[in-house]
């Protein structure tokens, strides 16, 4: 179906279905791909391995970061450009947003891997443990410049309407990733680093494969001589900036809860911590994949001026991802057990013990988690950075930070009900950056009126 067609005409209910569906299906791919690795590192390779892979992953998340700047903060500005009619405009966004992430590529990967053992040692872990922990990253650093930009493609894709596409490159993807971390650890018997490379082979077929329909001209994007300017740049990086903050900021925080956790309850609560970031890299992916994919078609409503449009297809994003994450929480309350013996061996008692009741206290957070990712995901479409980026640290940040000194005299429960109360304390903020911003709509559309009427 026509792209333009498809964001401007078709109804929003039935929008939603064509563009949100397929955007959850090809996250809940990716979900169950990084779920399985945690199952195979843990069951194949043992708990060290595991928690060494936890330890590692957000700074692997970090090497992604920029990529992710680039990708996200190139597409707002390339579907609002095609919303009113700047077809060249778009070609050249898109253009130099793919070099500037092969370039990022290579230069966080080269720093990544020359100061990978400094950053473990740096969180505190010795010997085995910090051993894998450098294999593992070092890997992902190695491949940085081949496999960043495999996101980003998934969001050009969604722009010219190659939404089934998209989907089926996201399920190759993790297909792929997952036969291979098999063979590579329980077949051949490599280490943790084969888990690592698995996922990068993975990636990289699957860029490849992204790029080939626009370097043959097909899409509606096209390739053209790039013209870099310092506003396309700050163009970028402000509609880029929310999902970055977010990543960077949830890395700190994930690096800074993995040190105190290593320090408070060891290995195992490094562990729970670990199974806990699998439940939500299980379901945040759904949540994303729904709201990112309505991207491009309220951009492109907003550029056209089509402000009733927009409010509508952002009323179904949040009621879907209402009722995702409630059933989500509903989940994880009533199923902990069951969860955890996916990454914990028969003879982990007491580590089973600590992840059961973890599970439960961490199920209340999607009771409200839900209202600031849709809220974020709506400022980011309509070019409100500002507000998405307020939304975005204090949720991966600041609010987990207060409540970490907040909640320190329960120990390990405070560190369990923190995601909890920062999901609250966001979903708050998020509602009082929602009613200004509802003026300003009506400050539009009143606008749109009178020089209609005129």
């Amino acid at each position: 179906m026509d792209s333009k067609y498809l964001f401007s005409s078709v109804s929003p209910t039935k929008l939603f279905f064509i563009a949100a569906v397929p955007g959850a299906v090809s996250m809940l791919a990716s979900a169950l791909y990084q779920l399985l690795d945690g199952i195979f590192v843990g069951r194949i390779l043992g708990d060290t391995a595991f928690a060494a892979l936890n330890l590692a992953m957000p700074f692997v998340i970090i090497n992604f970061s920029l990529a992710d700047l680039i990708g996200v903060g190139s597409s707002v500005p390339i579907s609002i450009s095609l919303g009113k009619k700047e077809e060249k405009e778009a070609d050249n966004i898109f253009t130099c947003a793919v070099l500037l992430i092969i370039g990022a590529g290579v230069l966080v990967g080269l720093l990544l891997f020359a100061a990978a053992p400094l950053l473990i040692r740096l969180m505190g872990a010795d010997g085995t443990f910090a051993v894998f922990a450098v294999q593992y990253l070092r890997v992902y650093a190695l491949c940085s410049p081949v496999t960043t930009i495999v996101f980003a493609m998934d969001n050009y894709l969604r722009i010219c309407g190659q939404i089934r596409g998209s989907m089926y490159l996201n399920l190759l993807m993790s297909v792929l990733s997952a036969v291979l971390e098999f063979l590579f650890l329980g077949v051949l018997g490599f280490g943790i680093w084969g888990a690592a490379l698995a996922t990068c082979l993975g990636m990289m077929i699957c860029a490849l494969l992204a790029l080939y329909p626009f370097l043959r001209g097909r899409l509606l994007l096209h390739f053209r001589r790039p013209r870099f300017s310092l506003r396309l740049i700050r163009q970028i990086v402000a509609c880029g900036s929310p999902n970055f903050l977010n990543n960077i900021a949830g890395r700190i925080t994930s690096i800074l809860m993995n040190a105190i956790l290593l320090r408070m309850g060891g290995e195992n609560a490094v562990s729970v911590y670990g199974i806990l970031m699998y439940a939500d890299g299980f379901i945040q992916p759904l949540l994303y994949g729904m709201c990112d994919s309505l991207q491009p078609a309220v951009g492109y409503n907003w550029g056209a001026g089509s402000y009733r449009r927009v409010t509508a297809i952002e009323r179904c994003c949040f009621t879907a991802s209402g009722i995702l994450s409630v059933c989500s929480a509903a989940v994880l309350f009533l199923f902990p057990a069951q969860i955890a013996r996916l990454f914990i061996g028969s003879d982990s008692a007491a580590l089973l013990l600590m992840a059961e009741g973890a599970l439960r206290l961490f199920a209340a957070t999607y009771l409200t988690r839900w209202f600031s990712f849709a809220a974020q995901s709506y400022m980011l479409a309509v070019e409100k950075p500002v507000f998405a980026s307020l939304i975005s640290v204090s949720t991966a940040l600041f609010f987990p930070v207060l409540l970490i000194a907040a909640l320190w005299p329960l120990g390990l429960t405070g560190i369990w009900l923190n995601f909890a109360g920062t999901a609250l304390l966001a979903a708050i903020l998020s509602f009082f950056l929602l009613r200004l911003f509802q003026k300003e709509i009506k400050r539009r559309m009143q606008a749109a009126s009178a020089k209609e009427g005129i």
